[in-house]
């Protein structure tokens, strides 16, 4: 009897715009194909903050699912993150303004950072979905540490108005939870879903530099 023929290692694309998560992934071996999704994140309505992060990752993913630049036969990823706070899910900041309010309210006090993931198999039409959540917990600063933040430009294009990988790690005292979560996409939950969908993480590694 002939073995079967074993599937390829897929490719897997991101649809995401996130620096930072492509930058997850590719310190983990992983060098995706960038198709970014142009949802309108405003679109979900009233839900929970967790549900929010998990129905923005599966329609970022939808909307690049069947895009003439996505490669036969890969895993889509779609992702997004909100922060929790007091109930609410705070996305990026409208502006600097903003930004300045959300740390007057942050600081000194625990949020949660939701991030959804949300993979689609285009070979099967399969999906795996999970959203991840890490406590984090924000530091005292003083309103000139808010305003010197702000003005760098960088929490203006995050959710929650931080990040841990950045300039506003030095903001954040600590976290319960997965790193990688908080920076906005949970490794370890991610070969979950790659093992759940039939294929293996570490085949998605590319050759080794050098």
């Amino acid at each position: 009897m002939t073995a079967p023929t074993p599937r390829p290692a897929p490719v897997l694309v991101l649809g995401s715009a996130s620096p930072a998560r492509l930058a997850t992934l590719r310190s983990a071996g992983v060098e995706p194909v960038v198709v970014v999704s142009g949802v309108d994140e405003s679109q979900v309505g009233d839900l929970a903050p967790v549900d929010v992060a998990g129905a923005l990752a599966g329609l970022k993913a939808a909307a690049v699912v069947g895009r003439p630049e996505v490669p036969a036969a890969a895993l889509v990823l779609g992702c997004d993150s909100v922060l929790e706070l007091d109930g609410r899910a705070l996305g990026k900041p409208s502006g600097a303004p903003e930004a300045v309010e959300r740390w007057r309210a942050m600081r000194g006090r625990t949020g949660v950072l939701h991030s959804g993931h949300s993979l689609h198999d285009t070979a099967t039409g399969r999906v795996a979905e999970a959203t991840v959540s890490t406590t984090v917990h924000f530091a005292d600063v003083s309103d000139a540490e808010i305003e010197a933040y702000v003005a760098t430009g960088e929490p203006l294009h995050v959710a929650g108005a931080f990040t841990i990988d950045g300039l506003g790690g030095a903001f954040v005292s600590g976290i319960e939870g997965d790193h990688h979560n908080v920076v906005g996409l949970s490794l370890p939950r991610l070969r979950l879903l790659v093992a759940e969908l039939g294929h293996s993480w570490t085949g998605l590694w590319g050759p080794a530099p050098g």
